[in-house]
């Protein structure tokens, strides 16, 4: 393959209930510099287990833990996030998820792009943050 895949899995063994079987990853490292983060929700990812249910600053304190140990597993840093997408599934959770956001990224700079959307995959997940870093060539 062109680009590193990292932890792998398949929709069929994450989302039982639907009829749906793609072959996706949570990071693709492109040419070893960029890192791209698939959407991140309030669920851990060693067990699928949804987290802070009903609470979407608990959601995205998930999400952010899981972006930071994802973008660690392909060799960079929250430092090194250039790009960040927020899903939100109500505009009144803004203040909540952005507040939880700017904390983790705080003094990183990226562009950011905030969408509301009328609903993510499952009904529980109120917010979702996908990522896209890049290692500089001299690290």
């Amino acid at each position: 393959m062109a680009h590193t895949r990292i932890r792998k899995f398949n929709t069929k063994d994450t989302y039982p209930e639907q009829n749906i079987d793609n072959d996706l990853c949570q990071v693709v490292a492109a040419k070893g510099t960029m890192i791209f983060v698939r959407g991140q929700i309030g669920q851990d990812l060693d067990t699928s287990e949804n987290i802070a249910v009903g609470d979407v600053a608990g959601q995205t304190e998930q999400a952010m833990t899981n972006i930071k140990m994802l973008v660690e597993e392909a060799g960079g840093k929250l430092e090194h996030i250039t790009k960040i997408t927020i899903y939100l599934v109500d505009p009144r959770y803004r203040e909540d998820v952005y507040r939880v956001v700017g904390k983790w990224l705080k003094g990183v700079f990226p562009v950011s792009t905030g969408i509301v959307v009328s609903a993510l995959a499952r009904p529980e997940w109120l917010v979702e943050v996908d990522a896209i870093a890049v290692i500089p060539d001299d690290e």
